[in-house]
């Protein structure tokens, strides 16, 4: 198997973006080329949940191919939900380690605020179980909020934790200028303040507004290739080490402990496991928090933590910039943004940014090795990916 590098990466802002659904997904590609002067590739994998449902557009990937004049090279569309980014990048790296490609580029975009935030929301909610869940109203907010209440009484997470999530995602991401929110926030004004209950309504107890991540527009991409590529590129050398995926049942109330996110676990082992790390090696990592208590319970089952300690290594500090292990220094889906199919590509995104030493006042000092963890339906298909400086 050849080794796979990151060479070029590219972004866009996450927020309300008036363009086409194949120039949206265009553009970071556009970036991620003069990135690192490559003008060809051989395929391209286009990540995207809903262009056919939301955008009215299906054949994406032609649609993208095309619109960066790369024809004839091959391109296909990847569908896994939120976890559609990550797939992606998964795909591309198969094909350049197994030598079938020498460069692939990998670009990921949503256009999901054309649409008003209740369609946006059944939009997500397809995500549930046709006939066990979705038919019955049942929503990701909800399930969430579900999770959120058995976690809190099986291990002492309170609102107040969750709500620092928010206040440390929303400060990470007033150093990032593609971030959807620029917006600081505080305990006093969310939680315990005389106006908290008016900024911070309860959308689906206990979780409330600012522990759900906004309806963003957006899209990212990296281009893949082999060390013989990368060796002509002149950038930091960033690695992908190691991929994981795994799946849990689509069925939430199938899973034998509703609080185990068993998936994140296994793709976690497994990325980590082949780029030959443990999980106190990881310099930076981003984590999938389009719900506050996500971000916790992640961090444990990533290994960080112990299981049921997530939020008391939040209280200490040790996930926050300059702790023990930055989560989420982008800003998170939470203050980021979550425009569903570029996520996993956003996370890749920062994570290299980090590993060059390029992220400016959000920098972790001295980054080697990153991780990201890209979430698909309520944990029942996750991605994790391992990527490494090499200098």
């Amino acid at each position: 198997m050849r080794e796979v590098y990151v060479i070029g990466i590219g972004i866009t802002s996450f927020s309300r973006l008036e363009y086409p659904l194949s120039e949206i997904a265009a553009y970071p590609a556009m970036m991620a080329m003069r990135d690192c002067g490559i003008e060809k590739v051989d395929h391209l994998y286009v990540a995207n949940m809903g262009a056919s449902r939301v955008s009215g557009q299906t054949a994406l990937a032609s649609a993208v191919v095309d619109t960066l004049s790369l024809t004839p090279a091959g391109a296909e569309a990847i569908e896994n939900g939120p976890a559609s980014g990550a797939s992606a990048i998964k795909q591309g790296f198969m094909a350049v380690a197994s030598g079938l490609h020498d460069v692939v580029l990998v670009t990921g975009a949503e256009r999901m605020r054309e649409v008003n935030n209740l369609e946006a929301t059944d939009f997500v909610a397809t995500l549930t179980h046709p006939i066990a869940e979705y038919i019955y109203g049942t929503t990701l907010p909800s399930l969430a909020a579900m999770f959120t209440r058995l976690y809190m009484d099986k291990y002492g997470v309170t609102s107040r934790h969750l709500a620092m999530v928010a206040v440390k995602n929303h400060d990470n991401a007033m150093n990032n200028p593609f971030a959807h929110l620029h917006q600081p926030i505080t305990l006093e004004g969310i939680l315990d303040g005389p106006e908290a209950l008016t900024n911070n309504p309860f959308v689906s107890d206990p979780l409330r507004f600012f522990d759900f991540c906004p309806v963003s527009d957006g899209a990212a991409c990296v281009i893949l290739a082999s060390k013989e590529v990368a060796d002509k590129v002149k950038r930091p050398r960033v690695r992908l080490a190691g991929v994981g995926q795994a799946t849990d049942t689509h069925a939430v109330h199938e899973r034998e402990e509703p609080t185990d996110l068993l998936a994140v676990r296994r793709a976690a082992e497994q990325a980590m496991k082949m780029a030959g790390i443990k999980p106190s090696d990881v310099d930076v990592a981003e984590l999938h928090d389009a719900f506050t208590i996500l971000e916790i319970v992640e961090s444990e089952e990533v290994g960080f933590f112990k299981k049921g300690e997530g939020h008391l290594a939040l209280e200490k500090g040790e996930t926050r910039m300059g702790g023990k292990i930055p989560i989420n220094p982008s800003g998170g889906l939470k203050a980021k943004g979550h425009p569903v199919g570029a996520t996993g590509l956003g996370q890749a995104h920062e994570i290299v940014t980090q590993l060059r030493g390029e992220a400016k006042k959000r920098q972790v000092k001295d980054a080697k090795i990153g991780f990201t963890c890209n979430f698909g339906g309520f944990g029942n298909n996750v991605v994790c990916l391992t990527f490494m400086r090499e200098d």
